[in-house]
């Protein structure tokens, strides 16, 4: 099989979707790689490093996505990658479609296959795809968070872990997932005070034993009292494949503090505060009510080397999979890769994007 792999861009995404290592992999299974002259470069990884490890290169995008049968990127198709996709194509990314109505649209109008990152998930409940870069938005959450509460970036003037005789920043937590127990390892790690919420009494049982931080079940009542007094607080909710989940009204700032910070994880589901609105890297925060919203959409993409490492050693063994088999036999024989599936023959076949955006859906089995 013919797998491509085009340049991200979207702005300021420096990650990309394979190593050279995951390449030399894929070749070494009897595949052709394909990759747009310089997609590595943001990463780290140089074209020579591609073109040493057996891949083909192309200054030219158009190239990749006509050539080959399987495009792996990291983000969803840009408006001006649309007009790429063609039926049967099998396109392997990060899309959050319950967010994003215009590329949903695009892609059931070209006949695509739509299998998304963030939906494969293991029969535990586990997100293997989703995991390694929730890892590192919840780890950047929190140093994001410390940089805009100085007093230079528009916060509250307040050094996270305090000094002694002096109180450390009350950070809160929306959400006790992956980003949520991240965030809180490093935040409490950093010597803040920090409170985790989260609708699951075990989830917060097994936050409660294994970190210093304090817990609280979220409703509305103890969302109220606790953003009263935090300086910072992380938005980490997660719906797999469902729009998040807004906690944080409009109204609700009017009870935050001046130059406190909302970093809003959540923004590639639509985001968990009322006031969320996307960002990038190059103009990652703005003010409402008084209140600092940071609300990157791809935040790894910061720190992309890192990122593309985690990102390959969590996707190769699916994309062996789908150029190995093709991708019906390996939907067919992997239960957590079938629940990746949100688009194929011009049907939705996930229904809680389907619910988020008001669509029908099928099975996925039924498309294979």
């Amino acid at each position: 099989m013919k797998i491509g792999i085009p340049r991200e861009i979207k702005a300021n995404e420096h990650r990309v979707a394979l190593t050279p290592a995951g390449a030399a992999a894929l070749v070494e299974a009897g595949h052709d790689v394909l990759v747009e002259s310089g997609a590595g470069m943001g990463s780290g990884f140089s074209d020579e490093q591609y073109r040493s490890a057996g891949a083909k290169l192309s200054p030219h995008a158009e190239d990749i996505w006509s050539q080959a049968g399987l495009i792996a990127k990291v983000k969803e198709p840009m408006p001006d990658e649309w007009h790429h996709l063609q039926k049967d194509k099998v396109i392997f990314t990060y899309f959050h479609l319950a967010s994003d109505p215009a590329l949903t649209r695009a892609i059931l109008d070209s006949g695509a296959v739509c299998i998304a990152y963030e939906t494969v998930e293991l029969p535990s409940g586990e997100l293997p795809l989703l995991t390694p870069m929730s890892e590192v938005a919840g780890r950047m959450a929190v140093q994001e968070g410390a940089k805009y509460l100085e007093r230079q970036h528009g916060g509250r003037g307040i050094l996270l872990g305090g000094v002694p005789g002096v109180l450390p920043a009350q950070v809160l937590i929306l959400g006790g997932g992956t980003v949520g127990r991240n965030a809180a390892a490093i935040a409490s790690g950093m010597g803040a005070r920090v409170t985790v919420m989260d609708v699951s009494i075990a989830r917060l049982r097994h936050l409660d034993e294994t970190l210093r931080v304090e817990t609280l079940h979220s409703n509305r009542h103890n969302l109220l009292e606790q953003i009263r007094q935090a300086d910072l607080v992380i938005g980490s909710v997660l719906i797999p494949g469902a729009a998040a989940p807004r906690l944080i009204r409009r109204t609700d700032l009017d009870l935050m503090q001046p130059g406190s910070v909302i970093v809003d994880v959540a923004v590639d589901q639509g985001g968990c505060a009322e006031t969320t609105r996307p960002t990038t890297h190059a103009d990652p925060v703005y003010a409402v009510d008084g209140v600092i919203h940071y609300a990157v959409a791809n935040m790894p993409g910061g720190v992309p080397r890192t990122s593309t490492l985690a990102l390959t050693n969590a996707t190769l063994p699916y994309l062996l999979e789908l150029a190995n088999k093709g991708w019906r036999m390996a939907l067919g024989e992997n239960p957590a890769l079938m629940r990746g599936l949100n688009i194929a023959s011009k049907r939705v076949a996930h229904p809680a994007v389907a619910a988020s955006l008001g669509l029908p859906h099928v099975s996925p089995e039924s498309l294979l």
